[in-house]
């Protein structure tokens, strides 16, 4: 059942980050068919991503929120801004940990990285160097910018994924947690 109008009706009760959404996500490495997008699996997840896009932001979500990890952030990053070809409302706001998150990427995965960052409404960093634990504070920026995070989970209890559910959840924020495989969605208040 999806429980996505009852969501926003939740939504409307809230007075803080109504129209705000951050994302989180595994990379590549955590998912069945790593880094290949044309797998059977990766597109049908690209797809239902898109969906949870679309609702939002008929629902009045306007503003997204994300870290820029490679694989789901930078996946949903996309679609927003391809979104926002025909609803110009949308906007994306780049959260990077540190300068150099992408420099170890391959050379396509930098290029569209960097292609996201140029056409974001905002780019802010954490902090200009890496530091030990940069990329958690990230994750709690992120999630203390929305009031609704949208992650792409296995379920797995570790990870940086799995602390940003854990931090949303104490804030009180609302998840649609979308599992990568199966695509199950759970919404949650």
């Amino acid at each position: 059942m999806d429980n996505t109008s009852d969501m926003v009706e939740n939504r409307k009760e809230h007075t803080m980050n109504t129209t705000t959404c951050a994302f989180t996500g595994h990379r590549p490495h955590k998912f069945p068919w790593k880094y290949n997008e044309l797998d059977p699996g990766c597109v049908a997840l690209k797809e239902t991503l898109k969906e949870q896009i679309a609702k939002l932001a008929a629902s009045g979500v306007t503003d997204f929120y994300s870290g820029m990890a490679d694989g789901s952030d930078v996946w949903l990053s996309q679609i927003v801004l391809d979104f926002r070809k025909n609803t110009p409302a949308l906007n994306l706001h780049c959260v990077l940990p540190c300068e150099g998150q992408a420099d170890q990427w391959s050379k396509s995965a930098r290029d569209r990285y960097n292609a996201i960052l140029n056409w974001a409404d905002s780019v802010a960093y954490v902090s200009r160097q890496y530091y030990d634990g940069c990329m958690l504070d990230r994750n709690r920026k992120l999630v203390e910018s929305a009031g609704l995070l949208l992650a792409v989970y296995n379920g797995e209890r570790r990870g940086g994924t799995a602390a940003t559910l854990r931090y949303a959840k104490k804030l009180g924020r609302e998840l649609i947690i979308v599992h990568p495989v199966s695509l199950h969605i759970t919404y949650e208040s």
